[in-house]
């Protein structure tokens, strides 16, 4: 009976709190927040919008977070890139209403992510302005700056996490694939860099939209790239691989050129035990090395 009261009692509590507090499930859909977060980001009591779907829609009317990027598909991929990555992430952002937050997101093993923010707007502003000019270096310091995604230097950090057990999945377990754009060279000398760049572009937003939120993506060079997938199988691995080969030869991304499609190579390897971030990097590359050396547009598992 007064486990009931406590419980009835804290829902009440954090109906009321003035912090704003939210949770999240694996595939990033809001499935709880308080009276707080929704006022602050105009959400229905009986809503469950994707995280994407409730930032873009703020930013179009005008209400909600300050997204000072001018192209809102952009920022979503760079927050993405780093959202739900790390078991215990926090930062500040501010409203446009005025008001300063500080957040904290918590993350589970299994993906369900806990959001408490509190209004931090009486502090010196100087202070505040200072910890955001270091928020936006570090964030720039860790992205891509073509695509917006996650840059070589953020993934390698990610897969050491993983290594060591400090991802939120903790199980040390994962796959990591590596992706290549086939035949880039010729995109670049028959449509132009510019057509590159919108193909490298169309790659890791579609990628991005096919992989889950606990999977890291980034591009490590050129037309290359990287998927992390912890905790997961390398039969589940494979089925997410094949559903961005699906999607990418769906993709017609040049407004100009209407029938070019693209597609890549990839080389999927499981991570073992007592893998260093270059042992299981090496085997991805030789099996994307083979899935290029034997003709392309297709996935290669390594030994």
């Amino acid at each position: 009976m007064y486990a009931e009261q406590v419980s009835e009692k804290l829902a009440s509590l954090r109906e009321e709190s003035a912090a704003l507090i939210a949770v999240y499930d694996p595939e990033d859909r809001l499935r709880y927040a308080n009276a707080a977060f929704r006022k602050t980001y105009s959400v229905e009591p009986d809503e469950t919008p994707l995280w994407p779907e409730l930032m873009r829609r703020n930013w179009q009317a005008g209400r909600g977070a300050i997204i000072a990027h001018p192209d809102i598909d952009a920022w979503l991929a760079s927050a993405i890139s780093r959202r739900g990555k790390v078991p215990r992430r926090a930062f500040e952002s501010d409203l446009i209403d005025g008001r300063w937050l500080w957040i904290v997101e918590t993350v589970q093993p299994d993906g369900w992510m806990l959001f408490i923010a509190t209004d931090i707007t009486e502090l010196r502003r100087e202070e505040r302005e200072l910890r955001q000019l270091r928020d936006l270096a570090t964030r720039a310091s860790e992205t891509d700056e073509l695509t917006d995604i996650s840059n070589r230097r953020h993934m390698w950090s990610l897969l050491e996490n993983v290594l060591v057990g400090t991802h939120p999945s903790s199980t040390r377990q994962g796959c990591l694939c590596l992706f290549d754009l086939d035949l880039f060279k010729q995109i670049n000398d028959r449509f132009g860099h510019q057509a590159g760049d919108m193909v490298l572009v169309d790659f890791a937003r579609t990628v991005q939209g096919n992989i889950r939120l606990r999977d890291g993506f980034g591009r490590i060079g050129g037309e290359e790239f990287m998927l992390l997938m912890p905790d997961t199988s390398i039969l589940h691995a494979k089925k997410i691989v094949d559903r961005v080969f699906g999607a990418i030869h769906e993709r017609r991304p040049l407004p100009n050129a209407q029938d070019f499609a693209y597609t890549f190579s990839a080389g999927l390897a499981e991570i073992k035990a007592g893998d260093t971030p270059q042992a299981v990097y090496s085997r991805a590359d030789q099996a994307l090395y083979q899935a290029k050396h034997e003709g392309r547009d297709r996935l290669m598992l390594a030994a």
